[in-house]
């Protein structure tokens, strides 16, 4: 490299110039470094981005990516089914389709819900609620756009399918009432949930949903509705279902059984006709109601789908309050059906006794006022089996004078009258038996004529059909039993039976024996008022009580004119006609009420209705526990030879005092 020649300083200069050479490639490897440092950070980065996108993110994005396949949502339960006695169903469910949007899946639901309603027209009804449920559900639970499909509807939907993102054809429960209105009034209705309703549960968002509006549906709503079960379907990318996943179905709600007999209501039905009136037959040992009707009645299923304003409105305005139960909201005055409640509190309270009598002119005079017995000639000296016989007002107006209504309010209560039965249904409603004080709250003076006139069950005494019911049933077996409709199991029946569980009434046998035998008279003793009430059954009888309530004021003048009938009055201002039972009479199994608003004379109207419902469920005995094969035919009605005092006197107990205005019933 150098030769000996080179001077010693060009050697050493040349070796300098060598020196760059060797630093330039200390320069490139701190720059090789310098970049793979920075890509071994980007690798890192990727990798804990990597990390994060598989691990800890990864049971996220797998259910994002499966979501693009896939939509689930909640299935609205079944609701448990409202079964008689021996296991008819009297409330079930059959399936329909409708059509449900789910709001997570389309990006535009106005443009959906209108293309829509061009396929499946909607009605502004729809479409507020739509716009209501849209409002206050979640994305992931679907809206109901329409229900009861038709075949040519869901194929127009299908066919459409890629321009309606979102919207599926679903199958759905319709509640189902084979008897319609036989039974409408106790099974009650269902219909769809409100905004309040579903604040207070949002699964009643869920399509489908329904939510128990009255009767049995309403008080068992809890036990009915059942729990929510959920659907996985796969869908393509237009959102159309390809097939199903998944599915966990929702728990059925529990299944009712009641005390009902359906063959017997429809017996008590069509017994009642096209009446306006009610009926109830009570087992009078354990208080189990076997037939309850109340008429005219409705169909319960036009609420599942939606009442038209039309139907209420002719609902609502019908006179006849179809949609009232009269058997436990119609408060009547029960007339006569109330005088054996006062001879029990006359002999419970020592203020008269079985054997006392009293003098009946037709008349009694109080304070002024002149008092009137529906017979006009009187009755004469009589006692209290003869009163009550008789159904003289005179007798009890003179036993509830000396009575007081004190007295008679806490007997009527201890029988069941003026309390709210505790029955397992709603607007269940408690009559009225005034006193002074309760007289008082209302801003008035009670004064003597209102006793003497609540003595015969008028005036401002009001009772519903099923507190008669429960308190016939007490007067027969001497017990406190209490009106259910919930069928017990055996074992619960049997307890039910015993001294523990339904107690004796607080009242000496001998004062219930003595009220017993006068309503035995009243239907099988010679002109007692009740003879078309005797029961053709051989070797079985019956015990009852007539009633008739007026509802308006009949003049002194028109009165002893002699010629005053009511029956050619407006069927408005008639009296009702009521008639309370219990037979077997000396093993007392069914208490029988009967109602008819406007039907002029419980003897008449009433009581042949009574009989026949009696034979109807004596025939067929509803209370055992195994189902008869078929119902045997009633016995026709036979109206035995009436004497001539009786014929002249049973369809006219219809009193009412001189310048007393009467009250009618409420509803």
């Amino acid at each position: 490299m150098f030769s000996r020649n080179t001077p010693f300083r060009s050697r050493i200069r040349q070796k300098r110039q060598a020196e760059p050479v060797r630093s330039g490639r200390g320069v490139f490897t701190r720059r090789a470094l310098l970049v793979m440092a920075v890509q071994a950070g980007v690798l890192g980065v990727l990798g804990r981005r990597l990390y994060n996108l598989q691990v800890v993110d990864g049971g996220h994005l797998r259910q994002l990516a499966e979501r693009n396949r896939t939509s689930k949502r909640l299935l609205a339960p079944a609701r448990g089914t409202v079964h008689d006695r021996f296991g008819v169903a009297l409330a079930d469910n059959k399936v329909s389709w409708r059509a449900l949007l789910m709001p997570e899946e389309t990006t535009d639901i106005p443009a959906v819900i209108e293309r829509f309603s061009q396929i499946v027209p909607l009605d502004e009804h729809d479409r507020t609620r739509i716009e209501r449920d849209l409002r206050h559900v979640h994305k992931y639970v679907p809206v109901t756009l329409h229900e009861f499909l038709s075949w040519d509807d869901m194929a127009r939907i299908e066919l459409n399918a890629p321009s309606l993102p979102g919207v599926l054809v679903d199958v759905g429960s319709t509640r189902l009432y084979p008897f319609k209105g036989l039974t409408a009034h106790i099974v009650g209705y269902v219909a769809p949930p409100n905004e309040e309703d579903v604040a207070k549960d949002t699964t009643l968002s869920l399509p489908g949903m329904r939510v128990g509006r009255a009767g049995i549906e309403q008080t068992q709503e809890a036990s009915l509705r059942g729990e929510p079960g959920s659907v996985e379907m796969e869908v393509n990318a237009v959102g159309r279902v390809i097939g199903e996943i998944d599915r966990v179905e929702g728990q059925q709600g529990e299944d009712v059984r009641l005390t009902l007999d359906s063959v017997l209501q429809q017996q008590v039905l069509d017994r009642l006709e096209d009446r306006v009136a009610s009926a109830v037959v009570m087992d009078c040992r354990n208080g189990e109601v076997m037939a309850m009707v109340s008429t005219p009645s409705f169909d319960p299923s036009l609420f599942d789908s939606g009442v038209s304003h039309a139907q209420w409105n002719e609902w609502a305005s019908d006179p006849r309050t179809p949609l009232v139960d009269k058997a436990v909201s119609g408060l009547y005055p029960p007339g006569s059906t109330f005088k054996p409640a006062v001879a029990l509190a006359a002999l419970k309270s020592g203020s008269v006794t079985a054997q006392d009598r009293f003098n009946c002119p037709g008349y009694y005079d109080l304070g002024g006022v002149r008092f009137h017995c529906w017979n006009r000639w009187g009755h004469g000296m009589i006692n209290m089996r003869e009163g009550l016989k008789y159904s003289c007002d005179v007798y009890f107006y003179e036993v509830a004078r000396r009575c007081g209504m004190d007295p008679i309010k806490a007997v009527g209560n201890l029988m069941g009258l003026g309390v709210r039965p505790d029955i397992e249904l709603p607007h269940v409603r408690s009559g009225v038996i005034p006193t002074p004080e309760w007289r008082q709250k209302h801003g008035f003076h009670w004064n003597g004529g209102d006793t003497v006139n609540a003595g015969i069950g008028q005036g401002f005494v009001q009772v519903t059909p099923l507190e008669l019911a429960t308190y016939t049933s007490r007067i027969a077996s001497g017990r406190n039993v209490q009106p259910h409709l919930l069928r017990a199991t055996n074992d619960q029946i049997s307890a039910m039976a015993s001294d523990e569980a339904v107690p004796k009434v607080d009242l000496p046998e001998e004062f219930l024996d003595v009220v017993r035998g006068g309503m035995f008279a009243v239907v099988n003793d010679q002109h007692g008022t009740a003879p078309k009430a005797r029961l053709d059954l051989p070797g079985i009888q019956m015990a009852g009580k007539t009633g008739s309530a007026q509802v308006r004021r009949v003049s002194r003048a028109l009165r002893e004119s002699g010629h005053f009938n009511s029956m050619n009055l407006p069927w408005e201002y008639r009296p009702h006609a009521l008639f309370i039972c219990f037979a077997p009479y000396d093993n007392p199994k069914y208490a029988v009420a009967v109602v008819v608003e406007h039907g002029n004379a419980g003897a008449d109207e009433a009581a042949p209705l009574a009989k026949l419902i009696m034979t109807d469920t004596l025939l067929r005995d509803p209370a055992s526990d195994v189902r008869p094969a078929a119902p045997q035919p009633p016995v026709e009605a036979q109206t035995p030879s009436v004497p001539a005092e009786a014929s002249a006197s049973a369809p006219t107990e219809n009193p009412v005092a001189d310048d007393q205005p009467e009250r009618g019933a409420t509803q």
